[in-house]
């Protein structure tokens, strides 16, 4: 039985990796900032590592996950409702992920608990459901979104003329009275288009744009790492409640697990995020990212099991609908497999617990 438990919890961290990993570089592929082998690169080393540093950052997801104050304490540390639980999220998740769908794992999660927890006589305490798991999942994507059209809007006070930021160097002043003295002034910055920096006797010169890519990719790599951090205590609750590994090696098993399954199989969903929500460039990409990674990193910190989907996409649609470029009916299918998701899960899980 722990060997099934073991195999059904990294198949659900295959399937998080193949759904997840990419999310936070689709603007950054969207709008051809790297290419897509560029972009998964630094997306699976981003996510390994918010995996492992998970260890020492989201305890407290590790404890909301593990079912207790869900679920009946007599029910959640059994063999089968953990098997459950890991069979019904990872099946729902992988699914999604073969239609090229971006779903949340926390709610396959919360899913399957339910389903596992319903299955048994001790059933599910909905009350906690609601408070601790469905209110975060519910208000996160609408936050996103507003803070998203938000950044945006103070993205685009920038000048559209802008292209560099310049060291000129300092001037020559003269006094005038017949004294002769001559001071030199300090050097200067002059923000302008190359044309304008071209003219001027410049010391140093900064490209705005090479600048924006570089905090658009780290913002990207911010996100990964956040999502590494936020989804794997999740899935490590279910090793741990089974007392099957340790700590450190369950962290360690199921970062290996995302990192992979992400570099075999996140193309389509990362398609599907990158091209088909809302046309992206760099103000806009950059923007819905600092948007995803601050909301996940800080929920991640105070144990708030939020969905990096929800908020990634929430932050994008965000932006989108600011500049009037979204697609509509791309989000209205992404939303459609969000509800579908933890009924889904719930099947599936109740179904493995009455079938064994």
């Amino acid at each position: 039985m722990e060997m099934l438990i073991l195999i059904a919890a990294l198949f659900l961290a295959f399937s998080n990796g193949a759904n997840d990993n990419f999310k936070g570089f689709a603007t950054v592929w969207g709008s051809d900032t790297l290419n897509y082998r560029q972009a998964l690169a630094l997306a699976t080393l981003a996510t390994v590592a918010g995996s492992v540093a998970a260890l020492f950052l989201a305890e407290t997801l590790v404890q909301n996950f593990s079912g207790k104050g869900l679920i009946a304490d007599a029910v959640v540390n059994t063999p089968w409702f953990i098997f459950s639980v890991a069979s019904g999220a990872a099946v729902t998740v992988f699914l999604a992920t073969r239609l090229g769908y971006p779903v949340s794992t926390t709610h396959a999660l919360i899913g399957g608990l339910i389903g596992a927890g319903l299955a048994q006589a001790g059933g599910v305490h909905f009350d906690k459901l609601m408070e601790t798991f469905l209110m975060p999942l519910l208000v996160s994507p609408l936050l996103a979104a507003i803070l998203g059209a938000l950044a945006y809007s103070a993205f685009r006070l920038r000048s559209a003329e802008a292209d560099c930021v310049c060291v000129v160097e300092p001037e020559l002043i003269s006094t005038s009275g017949g004294i002769a003295i001559r001071t030199v002034a300090s050097p200067s910055l002059a923000v302008g288009s190359d044309e304008d920096c071209a003219t001027l006797p410049v010391i140093a010169r900064f490209s705005i744009a090479n600048w924006l890519n570089k905090l658009h990719i780290f913002s990207a790599m911010a996100i990964c790492f956040a999502r590494g951090v936020n989804d794997t205590p999740k899935i490590a609750a279910l090793l741990l409640a089974s007392s099957l590994l340790g700590a450190q090696a369950s962290f360690w098993w199921l970062a290996a697990a995302m990192g992979l399954s992400g570099v075999l199989f996140a193309r389509r969903v990362a398609e599907r995020m990158s091209h088909r929500v809302s046309r992206m460039d760099h103000s806009r990409g950059l923007a819905a990212n600092l948007i995803t990674a601050v909301l996940v990193l800080f929920a991640s910190k105070l144990g708030v099991p939020v969905s990096t989907t929800h908020v990634s996409v929430g932050s994008i649609a965000g932006v989108g609908m600011r500049a009037q470029s979204l697609d509509w009916v791309s989000l209205r299918k992404i939303m459609w497999s969000w509800l579908m998701t933890l009924p889904l899960a719930a099947i599936f899980a109740w179904s493995v617990s009455k079938l064994f």
